[in-house]
């Protein structure tokens, strides 16, 4: 044997006896910097090119940020179209396509493509939630909110000039005075406007005390299509609203749809004949999925094309001939995109939409349709936050890949689906399971069960960044779909109306014993966490087993009462999650509130939650932490300054938030480190 023969055959050798965790690089904390994501993905008329908002983190200033980015079809020419800080959102080609409106800071900007010179044409003194070109091109259409005009009754005498007196007291009257993420509330409404597409002064088009959406033009210019509630007593009908069209000319608003439930999103087909929407007629469920609805213009035919299906339709397009919808839904915990024409059989088109969620793996998804037929979607993976991809004649197709800094740098945690068979009733249940990276199933792994929250929600084969830094660190981890998650139908959704929690609990330990009995689980390192209602169902599990070694919920719920009448949805709430109000079925509340249960708890529990969270406000985090210090369970609260119910709206706080419960658990490991290896 030559020398060289003998070097050769000792590097492969080596090869073949280095451990396949050689190459595994996990995840780190800070790598939430490295994220990016497409959202609100636009192409073009004649589907050439795609224009798409480009979600990253900013370090310096801890933010995550948004600019406009454009990219041919076929996946070259990708290249900036706003300024990286510049915040540029909600995309707006014009008809013709040599222009494109977008929002920026609050204003409307236009940016002609031609030249790549941009201008910002509006004024306003307050924020633009919609925008929608007419198609002549000469007006945009956008919903803005008017705050209302009212003195406050009180004015306080004998301020001297220039004195500093307290900030006067503030007066509230409005039924919806606050909101999670937005904080306390100006008084107002959204109101529709129109604005010359060159600059000018916005023109209102709507009045009274009502809040107006869902705006689309008819093909001819002529009226406006738009979905409000304008009830009287709207803020006790949240799931109230009509459709309506509204004259440019005449500003007449006329009723087109009505019903018993929620009817928004109307959209006219591209030849004019035809409007859809989206509802359903109300019936007091906890979960009630919306259907399409589509109708001749003049009120005749009128058909749900969608309810044999028993999906949620979150999203739906016409066609450009006019002939049948574009439809987005979950089954499964997947995000679908489907054809659905007027009269036949509907066509699954991709099942791989998704992928904007950057913390947990919550279905969502965004899609397009140019007039050339070109669907343009966000589309999701396992192993990185959303990518562009595009459908048309020659098939479908990822055409960026914003994230193959991250695949480079790291190794994330490879996510299997697997089903598994319910003690309760025998029915079939989904979950799925993170390997860490550099997985050894001869070894014995701790396990989290991270349970999402909702509880009218879905998880599925999505990214998810906090749960592969809880991976990284050496952790199984498990996410399940119990009953009443959706996107498996109303009924197993309802499972758990007025009846929350309840067997979804069991469903849960039924998914930890399918991988335990796998063999590659430590039985005596099991952790519980989650978030919301995945933060009631934490401490309602720990209530009612011992099972775990550590808990740590996430901006729970913990008292029914004191939330339905604290909670910003208090009308919503108190009305379709429970047989009345609170003081009229007290038993009924207290009977499903984790603080019943407390004294039963023996497991040490962390509780996290923001400050500014006006969802599941902070007070039902601290009279849990109470509860559990005057029973003397090891345990501790995290409060996270100026955080919502989203947490992760920061990327510092995307960070803290894994990071502090991996923290609580280390503490649970039978005095394990934190870099500590899996047990052979």
């Amino acid at each position: 044997m030559t020398s060289l023969h003998r070097l050769l055959t000792c590097i492969i050798v080596l090869l073949l006896c280095t451990p396949a965790t050689a190459d595994v690089r996990p995840l780190k904390y800070d790598d939430v910097f490295l994220l990016e994501a497409v959202r609100e993905p636009a192409p073009s008329p004649d589907g050439e090119r795609i224009v798409f908002v480009r979600n990253w983190m900013d370090r310096q200033r801890d933010r995550s940020r948004h600019a406009l980015w454009i990219v041919n079809a076929d996946g070259s020419g990708l290249q900036p179209l706003t300024p990286r800080d510049s915040d540029a959102r909600s995309p707006r080609w014009s008809a013709d396509g040599d222009r494109l409106a977008y929002l920026a800071d609050g204003q409307i900007h236009v940016l002609w493509l031609d030249t790549g010179r941009s201008s910002r044409i509006s004024a306003l003194e307050h924020g633009v939630s919609e925008l929608a070109w007419s198609p002549d091109g000469r007006w945009l259409a956008f919903v803005g909110f008017t705050p209302a005009a009212r003195k406050p009754p009180v004015e306080l005498p004998g301020r001297p000039e220039g004195a500093e007196w307290a900030e006067a007291p503030i007066w509230i009257e409005q039924p919806v005075y606050r909101r999670d993420g937005a904080g306390y509330l100006r008084e107002g409404h959204n109101h529709v406007y129109l604005i010359p597409a060159e600059g000018g002064t916005a023109i209102r088009l709507t009045t009274g005390g009502f809040d107006h959406d869902g705006i689309n033009w008819h093909p001819d210019g002529s009226a406006l299509y738009l979905s409000a509630n304008r009830r009287e007593d709207a803020h006790r009908e949240p799931l109230r609203s009509a459709i309506y069209r509204l004259e440019i000319d005449s500003r007449e608003l006329t009723e087109v749809i009505s019903g018993e439930g929620p009817h928004a999103r109307p959209r006219v087909s591209p030849n004019g004949r035809m409007l859809a929407w989206l509802g359903f007629e109300d019936r007091e469920l906890s979960h009630q999925a919306s259907r399409v609805y589509v109708m001749d213009l003049d009120g005749g035919d009128a058909r749900n094309l969608t309810e044999e299906l028993d999906r949620h339709i979150d999203d739906f397009h016409w066609q450009p001939d006019s002939r049948g919808l574009l439809i987005q839904y979950d089954h499964h915990g997947s995000t679908l995109l489907a054809r659905q024409p007027l009269r036949g059989e509907r066509q699954v088109l991709s099942d791989r939409v998704g992928g904007e969620y950057f913390s947990r793996p919550y279905s969502s998804g965004q899609f397009a349709v140019a007039r050339s037929g070109l669907v343009a979607h966000t589309h999701a993976d396992t192993a990185r936050p959303s990518e562009l991809a595009v459908i048309d004649r020659r098939g479908s197709r990822v055409i960026t890949d914003l994230n193959r800094d991250l695949s480079l740098k790291r190794t994330v945690g490879e996510v299997e689906e697997f089903w598994y068979e319910s003690s309760v009733d025998g029915r079939d249940l989904q979950g799925w399971v993170i390997h860490p990276p550099g997985f050894d199933p001869e070894a014995r792994y701790p396990l989290i069960l991270e349970i999402h929250g909702g509880p009218f929600a879905t998880y599925g084969p999505f990214f998810a960044m906090e749960l592969q830094l809880m991976a990284a660190r050496g952790y199984v981890v498990v996410y399940l779909n119990p009953r009443g998650s959706t996107s498996y139908g109303e009924a197993f959704a309802n499972e758990i109306h007025h009846n929350y929690p309840s067997h979804d609990f069991d469903d849960l330990m039924d998914g930890i014993d399918a991988i335990i009995a796998r063999g590659y689980i430590n039985a005596e390192e099991l952790f519980v966490t989650g978030g919301s209602g995945g933060g009631a169902l934490t401490t309602w599990a720990v209530a009612h087993t011992d099972r775990f070694a550590a808990a740590a919920a996430v901006n729970p719920v913990i008292n029914w009462y004191s939330f339905t009448l604290n909670a910003d949805m208090y009308h919503y709430f108190s009305r379709y999650w429970f047989p009345g109000p609170p003081w009229e079925h007290a038993e009924h509340y207290l009977a499903y509130s984790p603080i019943s249960h407390v004294g039963r708890v023996n497991t040490p529990t962390l509780l996290f939650t923001g400050e500014e969270d006006y969802r599941t406000p902070i007070a039902e985090s601290e009279q849990y932490y109470q509860a559990l210090q005057l029973r003397g369970i090891d345990t501790a609260l995290v409060r996270v300054p100026g955080a919502s119910h989203a947490l992760d709206s920061r990327p510092s706080n995307l960070m803290a938030k894994p990071a502090y419960v991996i923290a609580w658990f280390e503490r649970y490991r039978g005095g394990k480190d934190e870099e500590q290896t899996p047990s052979k």
